[in-house]
């Protein structure tokens, strides 16, 4: 399973002293019992056996070996111009990412965030030679209107229209209920096992069934140490998008460690 702890630290204030704890507490115990390599960034992500970060661009003076990956919530679709406080993914690229967010519901719901910027923004990342985790969501509103399946497809086939399988297979998924976000409601097992299974078939349906069986679905709704495992156990969820949990070095290791006996931070 793949993890990603992507909280938006800069809602926290000075982060100096918070991250100086935070990573003392989670890289250390989290390389020495899982063979992590671990970096700085405002949050941390795991993708296969590595810890990956994301955010902002100082390092807030703290220093770690091992540094791996980084990655940012969002980038501008233009590689150049004249687009004044916008991110290309060449900039990205520049400083050392290899990751970039796209389509987080905040984005969509603040910033104007539609289909059509994703899917550009998409073919962005992958021309810069970025990984995109595409997220994709439906509101309370549209679940309890019975519009989820038509919401989630509306967003997956839209936001990858005319990519080719072979850059449809380097995205990641990322589903996050927007309803399930900073609530501390979570959709049931059963709930998002049933969207990831529609998403799986309609990357099938798409761009063939290699690449629905090869690409990560990630689910992002309040994950949590108590209710990662039975997320994880289901068969067509691929790892998390841990939010405000990973704010916390014991309960993002925890997550980590969801089908082991506790770790102690």
């Amino acid at each position: 399973n793949t993890l990603f702890g992507e909280y938006p630290w800069y809602r926290q204030g000075d982060m100096t002293p918070r991250l100086r704890e935070y990573w003392t507490e989670l890289p250390l115990t989290a390389a020495n019992d899982l063979n992590f390599k671990v970096g700085l960034y405002p949050y941390g992500r795991d993708i296969g056996n590595r810890i990956v970060l994301g955010g902002k661009y100082e390092n807030y003076g703290v220093t770690f070996s091992g540094m791996n990956q980084w990655g940012n919530w969002n980038l501008h679709w233009e590689k150049e111009g004249a687009y004044t406080g916008e991110v290309s993914a060449e900039m990205l690229k520049d400083v050392g990412c290899h990751l970039v967010i796209i389509g987080h519901s905040e984005r969509r719901q603040y910033f104007g965030e539609t289909d059509e910027s994703v899917n550009k923004k998409t073919a962005a990342a992958l021309r810069g030679g970025l990984m995109p985790i595409v997220c994709v969501g439906e509101t309370l509103a549209e679940r309890e209107a019975g519009k989820t399946f038509d919401v989630i497809k509306r967003q997956v086939t839209k936001g990858l229209d005319n990519f080719s399988s072979e850059d449809v297979a380097k995205m990641v998924i990322a589903y996050e209920p927007v309803w399930a976000i900073g609530t501390g409601k979570t959709a049931s097992p059963e709930q998002a096992q049933e969207v990831h299974g529609k998403i799986r078939e309609w990357i099938a349906a798409g761009w063939g069934k290699p690449v629905a069986e090869h690409i990560r679905i990630l689910y992002g709704g309040s994950v949590k140490p108590d209710n990662a495992a039975t997320l994880m156990a289901q068969p067509d969820i691929d790892g998390g998008l841990v939010g405000g949990a990973s704010l916390k070095a014991a309960d993002f290791l925890a997550i980590i460690h969801f089908d082991q006996a506790p770790v102690t931070a």
